[in-house]
């Protein structure tokens, strides 16, 4: 990703976040990080701050991003996003399957996804090969973000 894409990338991966809380609640602003926001600009530039970036592209236009955080043989997939209008036509497991290959090395994988999203749950175990490891609540918190009320899976891809 380009620098000068940052302020773009960011919008977009709201409007795609945001796309799939308000399909499943509507406007309701308690499952959102920021008001009007599933995802906050603090948690999307903390990520594209400790990170690569990557820019989806389809036909020389942006329609998605990603960005993953490698150390060593571990991998994050902080966010992965596809343009709503997008979905569905295989970008995103593409996408995914470009990041694999791009860090041979990494032979765990982990990644979040919001509780509601059904969508992301299906790709990453059904399309992608995560199994769900926690899920975090009030009664088992990220030890990360033990401030956090945000119910979220975690999961977790072991390369063989």
């Amino acid at each position: 990703m380009k620098d000068s894409d940052r302020e773009q990338f960011i919008k977009d991966n709201q409007e795609a976040f945001k796309y799939g809380a308000t399909e499943e609640f509507g406007l309701r602003d308690s499952h959102f990080e920021e008001p009007g926001e599933t995802i906050s600009r603090k948690t999307i530039e903390e990520s594209l701050d400790h990170g690569t970036a990557y820019r989806i592209m389809l036909d020389g236009r942006p329609v998605g991003g990603a960005i993953v955080n490698v150390s060593g043989d571990k991998g994050d997939l902080d966010i992965l996003f596809v343009s709503p209008g997008e979905h569905s036509k295989g970008i995103g497991y593409e996408a995914w399957c470009c990041i694999e290959k791009a860090y041979p090395q990494v032979r765990v994988w982990e990644t979040c996804t919001p509780y509601f999203e059904k969508r992301n749950i299906h790709f990453y175990l059904n399309r992608c090969g995560f199994k769900i490891t926690e899920f975090f609540n009030a009664n088992h918190r990220d030890p990360d973000n033990p401030d956090d009320d945000f119910e979220m899976f975690r999961f977790e891809k072991k390369m063989y």
